[in-house]
């Protein structure tokens, strides 16, 4: 490590130079504040020795300077015993530590293991902020087209401000990546990010989960309990597929983002709550609130900025960045190999509808690295249904006419594909999942949106 020691007095210098080397360290010296600013804007420091009585300025001041250029830089101050209130305000100045003079060799010795442990630390969580920031940054998401393009763009519009965001798209196109970058690039990014997976619980159990519970509020709740929104307070929170949640809770909802506060169930203090919501769906909203199955408050409380993500098939250029990225992934992951995909390959999986979207693309490419023997992927590694053209599922017969727009084409055809691949599985829904290869919850999803029901295919 290195140990930047400020000092004029030569004899002092010596000292802490050898004890620095002693305990394995290379010492830096300098005899005044502006050639020590100087050494930090060289050298990489890992502590600084910093004597508060220097002959060109205080040592307070020098303090300041260089906290203002790295808050985790680690400084011990060296005072004599009759200014002892100066190390009190360097400490108050963000110092890490003091030495009186005299001090005795173990003090320093002792401090210095401190002090480098703190910088340890605090290097290793800059680490993994760095980190977060990537998972979470706009390089999470992968794509060069135009249509992606813009989304990035408002992404990095909206995720400064304090604003809902409402997060649009169908199954497997990234919504939750969506939010988590929206979260990685506000103000809120060093608070927490929750998820709720809206309408995957019970009306009671969403609600306990949201906002808590006191203790014998229900039958079961034999203590006090936090909620999410207690949990997320500084942060974000996610509601994935936020049409699910039942009406009842949807007002409570509203509650908490208008009057940023809400009540455990069956409890009476009322807790204050900052969170941004940035909420998602596959649903059409709009025809949800003329259903009366969504509170029209409520969707424009969420709906304050909107992001439409694309389905994979219209941005199909994306693809093979996509495609290497995931090979890259599992090929780490399963210990190969694999460099690449094959041009053959490739093409395939550029002419794929892809009505699982990002989500089916990694599934087909995890596949074919677990079973991949090579160093790429070839045609014959991908699903059956892609590499046979003329199978069960067939293609649209004719072009669209009769001035149906190409979402009600595309709609339709992804219907008709579900109702085939039904048929041909007898209604079982995870063998047609299969045979689409999307997750069974993907085609519950598009059989749900789509309004596809397995009673209505056998008749």
């Amino acid at each position: 490590m290195n140990i930047l020691i400020v000092d004029d007095e030569e004899v002092l210098q010596d000292i802490l130079t050898s004890l620095v080397r002693e305990e394995g360290h290379h010492p830096l010296c300098c005899r005044n504040g502006q050639e020590a600013l100087d050494t930090l804007d060289r050298e990489d420091v890992d502590l600084v020795l910093l004597d508060l009585m220097l002959p060109d300025m205080h040592g307070l001041e020098v303090l300041r300077q260089i906290r203002d250029r790295d808050p985790d830089q680690v400084v011990t101050v060296i005072t004599a015993y009759s200014s002892i209130e100066g190390a009190i305000e360097a400490m108050r100045e963000g110092a890490f530590h003091y030495l009186p003079k005299p001090f005795k060799n173990e003090e320093v010795r002792l401090n210095l293991r401190k002090g480098l442990e703190r910088r340890r630390l605090a290097t290793e969580n800059r680490r993994l902020r760095e980190q977060l920031q990537h998972r979470y940054g706009f390089d999470s998401i992968i794509g060069k087209s135009k249509p992606i393009q813009e989304v990035f763009e408002l992404i990095r519009l909206a995720a400064p401000s304090k604003s809902n965001i409402l997060v649009l798209g169908e199954s497997g196109t990234g919504k939750e990546l969506v939010a988590k970058s929206i979260h990685g690039n506000s103000k809120r990014k060093d608070g927490p990010f929750i998820t709720v997976n809206s309408g995957s619980m019970p009306t009671d159990l969403l609600e306990s989960n949201l906002f808590g519970h006191v203790k014998g509020a229900f039958t079961g709740a034999i203590s006090n309990k936090k909620g999410l929104f207690e949990v997320a307070n500084g942060g974000s929170i996610f509601f994935d597929e936020i049409g699910n949640i039942p009406i009842d809770t949807q007002a409570k909802l509203l509650r908490v983002i208008q009057e940023k506060e809400f009540m455990r169930l069956g409890g009476l203090e009322t807790l204050k709550s900052d969170v941004r919501i940035v909420a998602a769906t596959n649903a059409d909203l709009e025809k949800l609130v003329e259903d009366n199955q969504f509170r029209e408050d409520l969707y424009y409380r969420l709906n304050v900025i909107t992001i439409n993500i694309p389905p994979l098939r219209n941005r199909s250029e994306d693809i093979p960045l996509i495609a290497q990225h995931f090979v890259s992934k599992y090929s780490e992951e399963n210990e190969k190999e694999i460099e690449g995909i094959t041009p053959r390959a490739m093409e395939l999986l550029i002419d794929h509808n892809w009505p699982g979207n990002v989500r089916e693309l990694e599934n087909v490419i995890e596949r074919a690295a677990v079973l991949s023997t090579g160093n790429e992927i070839d045609v014959d590694l991908l699903p059956m249904t892609m590499r046979q053209p003329n199978n069960v599922l067939g293609a649209p017969a004719t072009l669209p006419t009769n001035g149906v727009s190409l979402k009600e084409a595309v709609s339709a055809y992804e219907r008709q594909l579900i109702i085939k691949a039904l048929q041909a599985t007898g209604g079982v829904q995870k063998r047609a999942a299969e045979l689409l290869n999307v997750k069974p919850t993907t085609l519950h999803e598009m059989m749900k949106r789509l309004q596809v029901t397995v009673e209505s295919v056998a008749s």
